[in-house]
């Protein structure tokens, strides 16, 4: 029986940003790519960090935390980040956390595979390490992505 290989499951068109990206740029492409994080990448597609949902959120709660002094509630995620809430303060700091670079949150330590290696050991270090995807890289450079989702979709594939 063949061995199954990261290359045989793994997404070769991967979302990524760049460190100085804004946030909103990297928020949009979770929403229009379906993705719980993104690569983030220099010009030669060097991986550099990662930045996920949960920074973002994190991000968030840090900033709302600020808010909760007030006596009126105001909540961030009231109004859409490119939205006109009626308090300027809550304005500010939505267009402020929009414009956050991606490298002032990203992770710079990244957990990565190859092509080559055996998918049941790039899933046993996501599932480790806590992780939904792991860059996959050939020589340094981005060639793919490997998720959770990726190995069931394979599983749910096999059974039909």
């Amino acid at each position: 029986m063949k061995k199954l290989r990261v290359r045989d499951l793994m997404t070769t068109q991967v979302a990524t940003v760049k460190p100085t990206d804004p946030l909103k740029k990297a928020i949009l492409k979770f929403a229009v790519d379906n993705v719980t994080g993104t690569p983030v990448v220099d010009n030669r597609n060097h991986v550099l960090g990662i930045v996920t949902e949960n920074d973002v959120l994190n991000l968030i709660l840090r900033y709302q935390s600020l808010l909760a002094n007030d006596v009126d509630p105001k909540y961030l995620l009231a109004v859409p980040m490119d939205g006109e809430a009626e308090d300027p303060e809550v304005n500010r700091i939505n267009k402020e956390i929009s414009e956050t670079p991606v490298e002032a949150i990203m992770k710079r330590s990244v957990l990565t595979t190859t092509p080559d290696a055996e998918i049941i050991e790039a899933l046993r270090a996501m599932m480790t390490m806590d992780v939904n995807r792991l860059p996959v890289l050939e020589k340094g450079v981005l060639v793919g992505s490997i998720s959770r989702s990726d190995v069931i979709f394979y599983i749910y594939r096999r059974k039909i």
